[in-house]
Formats: C-alpha cells, sequence, structure tokens
C-alpha cells in the first residue's frame, strides 16, 4: 500500500508533507497570495490538517504571467534561498504613454511624441540599463512602507517618495516592433521592478512608455517549461491515495 500523501506522477514521486518544490505557471490576473491559498486548500484536506506549510519563492504581480516557485512542508525553508536567484522575463513595454502605476493597472496619464524612436536610438539607450543601477520602486506596488504598503498610499491619493535601491540587470535586450511596442528579455537580480524598468526606458527615449505584458521565464535553476498549471497541480495533489 502506498504511503499517505505519496504519488507516483510521470516517474516523479511527490511528497508534500515532507517537501516539495512545485513550479507553477501563474495565469494573469491572481496574485501570488491566492495562488499559495488555492493550492494550500486541498493539501489540507488530504493530510486532514488545518495548517499547511505553503509559500512562494517570489512575488508576480497580478497581471503578470510565468513562473511561480512555491514550496511545501520543509522546502518551505528553502525560501529565502530561492528569493536571491536571478530571475529572466519577457515582455512588452508601450511607448508614447504613461501610466501612474507604470503598467495597465491604472488609465494613461500622459502621452508623448514617439516618431524619434527607431532601433539605433533603442541599442543606445540600452547600454545605461546594464549592470548595477539605482531603481526607484512604483508607488503601486506591495513595498512596506511605515507599516502599509505602498499602493494603499497611491490609492487613497497620498503623496510617497520612493527611495531608490540599487538592482542588478545582467542582460537585457530590447527590439522596437509595430505600433511603438519594445519587446523585451531581461535578466535580473532579486527585487528588480520591471515596471520601473519599462518607466525608465521610456523616459531615455523621450517618448514614456508602460508596462503592458510581463511573464517570468526562469527563477534560477526553475524553468517555465518544467512548471504546471494551478488545475493540473491540484490534480496531482486530489490522486495522492492512502
Amino acid at each position: 500500500m502506498p504511503l499517505y500523501g505519496v504519488l507516483q506522477d510521470n516517474s516523479k514521486t511527490y511528497d508534500f508533507a515532507e517537501g516539495e518544490i512545485l513550479l507553477v505557471d501563474k495565469p494573469i490576473g491572481w496574485s501570488s497570495f491566492a495562488v499559495v491559498n488555492k493550492l494550500r486548500y486541498p493539501l489540507r484536506k488530504l493530510y486532514n490538517k488545518k495548517k499547511f506549510k505553503v509559500g512562494h519563492a517570489g512575488t508576480l504581480d497580478p497581471l503578470a504571467t510565468g513562473l511561480l516557485v512555491i514550496c511545501t512542508g520543509k522546502m518551505t525553508k528553502a525560501i529565502t534561498q530561492f528569493i536571491q536567484d536571478t530571475k529572466t522575463y519577457t515582455g512588452v513595454i508601450q511607448l508614447g504613454a504613461t501610466t501612474p502605476s507604470y503598467d495597465l493597472e491604472t488609465e494613461i496619464d500622459q502621452t508623448f511624441e514617439t516618431k524619434h524612436i527607431h532601433q539605433e536610438l533603442v541599442n543606445e539607450i540600452k547600454e545605461q540599463f546594464l549592470g548595477e543601477i539605482d531603481q526607484k520602486p512604483p508607488i503601486f506596488s506591495a513595498k512596506q512602507i511605515d507599516g502599509k504598503r505602498a499602493y494603499e498610499y497611491a490609492r487613497a491619493g497620498q503623496e510617497l517618495e520612493m527611495k531608490s535601491v540599487k538592482v542588478t540587470i545582467h542582460q537585457i535586450e530590447l527590439l522596437l516592433k509595430e505600433n511603438n511596442e519594445l519587446h523585451f528579455e531581461i535578466i535580473c537580480s532579486k527585487g528588480t521592478y520591471i515596471r520601473s524598468l519599462a518607466h525608465d526606458i521610456g523616459k531615455a527615449l523621450n517618448s514614456g512608455g508602460h508596462l503592458t505584458i510581463l511573464r517570468r521565464t526562469q527563477s534560477g535553476e526553475f524553468d517555465i517549461n518544467k512548471a504546471k498549471t494551478i488545475d493540473e497541480w491540484i490534480e496531482v495533489i486530489e490522486g495522492l491515495r492512502v
């Protein structure tokens, strides 16, 4: 008889109570916390426990998709280590307009001329975003300030000065496409806000810019190609048997 809570799935034995790493392909519209809660419920039910250790190793904004590393059981001790890992993102920056949130969470507040933009100019400004840079987190972010999230101040219409932090951009590729869309692939350190990078790139191009698509494809040694959807993970969990 199989051990309680252990399943053989595609040559992989899962024991979520002992500790597992779940690579989740987060859909758009979900917060990282919501994904953790969605998976925690069937795990609590499976092991008949009121509390079950589940956590994620690096937040993804609700409007972002892609790799979310989730740990269960004893593997939650490795979360701090995984958070330090280098991340890879792909996505699109819309040039010619800005938003207060630096993405699509808020409406466009300013528009700019874009006739001067060409790939050569993009290649020129790209160099200033390589290596260690100073970056201000978006005011519409979950960053803690005096016990509150920054977005709480922003949504209440309160003025807030965000302090710059140092982050490292290891690699950046920018490709100008039709309709002033700037497609990118970025490899960066933990704590990098791609929304802020989109805003700053638009500013460097004298055109404004905001993030319209964001997808995390890698986190350390973990790759999106190995990830499952939330429903696929729930199917695995519910497939466990005594």
